[in-house]
């Protein structure tokens, strides 16, 4: 690399010759593949940005001037031109860099980002700021168009064509979402890039009617709003946005020519820039769903590392059972918010397809249709993110809970997930759905569990969360038929006098273990699957507080979790027992590999049992 290295900010950037300017565009995509290819993250979309960002960081007077990103998926480029090249090599490891965007890590990342449709409303936020204090900046918004079918991005841009504030908005459509593009925003932008004749013919209409100088900017006016020209651009001019495109996005001489004509215009603007996702890494364009984001893989030929793997994700069982479960049961439907691969929807998908619905990036329609569809006899499981589930949190209350429709939603990446970080751990979902009444909250603690879990919400006829962690199962045993569970009953694994550990979910595996080494030293410690958190199974935790010693063991927030629920039920129910919470503290987990951050929060089973052994008196650590 000749170019890339010698830049240590934007300024770097706007002193070189603009000629150069492709020859660091491929230096950029060379960085990122192969970085990328060592560490694993998300490739496709930064691959497609590089130009947009170059082009960007080139024209406009960056940190003064404001670049705002929707999700950190397209901001790799962004982050090696603004002083970030030399910590490239360690991002998404614990203590490297983000893959997203962090305020706290560059005042060039001015806005965080890691998820969807975020970036409109918060750039109106910084424009609007601007203005209050009189202060003279530019403020961009670099949208993808997956983002664009989230509700906050319509909700920004009527906004943004009320307050007429000046700002630019970047629409990178790359002409797909994570997954394949969908819904009518999709097609309408499918069919602004294939009307050439239809664009070719408003230039001469324009050309023609700029003849007649004020009335020709009149009838032109008019003609536009009574659609009487198939005006690529109608649906953001009709809500007060200029717009402008669409233009290619992988010609970065030629956007910043288009940049520095633009920069200047007054009132919110939108220039349309068309990208392929995966540009300039043949594998990544051939197969842009893939290598959205992946794990390590050879550079050279672009395929994935081995996987070390013994027993299949979570993710691929909970896709065959509820496959299994729909052939015999035709009232299930499944819905998902732009992640059909990510859920494993995409199994439903080919051989139900009828029965699949991909709403795009709208978690929140995605479960108030889901209860529409429930209200009408069917089994709607809405399959998301841990994480993304938190956007639709007024919708299952109001539309699903009180009206007690039966919409399941099949929380994938539970807990930790690892080298995201804090933007999509999802440690929080225990926590604001069990404030809600009538809701049935089950964590299974293996693959095979979760079989069971699955089927026994297709049964309840009820609200019904089932959440479950990324990545390989525990090896369970997956023969037999999934069976329906009764609803708030646990099991116990181990019988034990001194300690009572309830764990729920993926924990329980490691709350065995720290088990097995508090017998070593001398300590009884019973176990016990919880199941479920809401529901709890009163039982148990009456048992459980005879041993006098009660500990809670979850990958959620300790706050208002599963430990704070039994807490509440010993509290309520007269219990005395000593009881020791463990969990995610009241902070935000920053990234790394799961081991390492379990390990740093003390849920492995080794750190359980120090810490339990450190509360049971009268104990020793000799073994017997």
């Amino acid at each position: 690399m000749e170019i890339l290295p010698r830049i240590s900010d934007p300024i770097d950037l706007r002193r070189m010759k603009i000629e150069l300017l492709p020859k660091l565009c491929g230096e950029l995509r060379e960085k990122i593949v192969s970085t990328i290819s060592k560490n694993g993250g998300h490739l496709g979309s930064s691959l497609g940005a590089v130009e947009i960002i170059t082009a960007l960081h080139y024209v406009f007077e960056t940190p003064k001037d404001k670049l705002i990103f929707d999700t950190g998926h397209q901001a790799y480029a962004h982050k090696l031109l603004t002083g970030r090249f030399k910590q490239f090599d360690n991002i998404r490891k614990k203590g490297g860099i983000s893959g997203f965007l962090k305020r706290n890590e560059s005042e060039y990342d001015v806005f965080g980002g890691g998820h969807a449709s975020t970036a409109l409303s918060a750039a109106l936020g910084v424009a609007a700021a601007r203005d209050q204090k009189g202060e003279d900046y530019k403020v961009v918004a670099v949208v993808s168009d997956g983002c664009m079918t989230g509700g906050m991005s319509y909700e920004a841009l009527q906004n943004a064509g009320q307050l007429g504030t000046d700002m630019l908005i970047i629409l990178n459509d790359n002409q797909m979402f994570i997954s394949n593009r969908v819904g009518a925003l999709g097609a309408f932008l499918t069919k602004m890039l294939t009307k050439d004749s239809v664009r070719n013919a408003e230039k001469k209409m324009t050309r023609f009617l700029d003849r007649f100088d004020f009335w020709g900017a009149h009838v032109l006016r008019v003609a536009k709003r009574a659609r009487v020209m198939f005006f690529p651009g109608m649906l953001f001019e009709e809500m007060g946005v200029t717009y402008f495109g669409p233009v290619d996005g992988h010609n970065v001489q030629k956007l910043i020519e288009i940049l520095g004509h633009i920069k200047e215009l007054k009132g919110p603007v939108l220039l349309h820039v068309v990208t392929k996702k995966g540009k300039g890494y043949t594998p990544a364009e051939e197969r842009p769903i893939a290598y959205h984001g992946l794990g390590i893989f050879d550079k050279m030929t672009g395929k994935p590392a081995a996987s070390k793997a013994f027993a299949p994700s979570y993710t691929k069982v909970f896709s065959e059972t509820l496959v299994q479960l729909a052939e015999t049961d035709h009232r299930i439907v499944a819905v998902t918010a732009a992640m059909p691969e990510g859920t494993g929807l995409d199994a439903f998908r080919d051989k139900f397809p009828n029965r699949y619905y991909d709403v795009g990036i709208a978690e929140e329609h995605a479960v108030t249709f889901a209860a529409g569809m429930a209200a009408e006899g069917l089994i709607p499981v809405v399959a998301l993110y841990s994480s993304f589930s938190q956007r639709a949190y007024d919708q299952m209350m109001h539309d699903a809970c009180l009206q007690k429709l039966p919409v399941i939603l099949a929380l994938d990446r539970a807990g930790l997930v690892g080298e995201d970080g804090p933007t999509h751990h999802g440690v929080f979902d225990m926590s604001f759905l069990r404030t809600l009444p009538g809701i049935v909250i089950a964590a299974p603690s293996d693959e095979n569990e979760l079989r069971h879990v699955l089927k026994t919400a297709v049964n309840a006829g009820k609200p019904f969360v089932l959440r479950y962690p990324r990545g390989a199962g525990t090896g369970a045993d997956l023969s037999g038929d999934p069976q329906t569970l009764e609803i708030g009953k646990g099991r116990w694994l181990r019988k034990g006098g001194d300690v009572a550990i309830l764990a729920i979910g993926n924990r329980v595996a490691p709350a065995l273990e720290a088990a097995e080494l508090l017998a070593a030293k001398g300590i009884e410690a019973a176990v016990a699957d919880m199941r479920f958190v809401k529901p709890l199974d009163g039982a148990i935790i009456k048992e459980a507080a005879k041993t006098g010693h009660i500990v809670t063991c979850e990958d959620n927030a300790l706050a208002g979790g599963f430990g704070s629920a039994v807490t509440e039920y010993a509290a309520d129910n007269g219990l005395t027992a000593q009881i020791t919470r463990l969990g995610i503290p009241d902070h935000f987990v920053e990234h790394g590999k799961p081991a390492e951050l379990y390990e740093d929060l003390g849920l492995t089973g080794k750190a359980m049992a120090k810490k339990i052994a450190g509360v049971i008196p009268g104990k020793t650590a000799t073994k017997r």
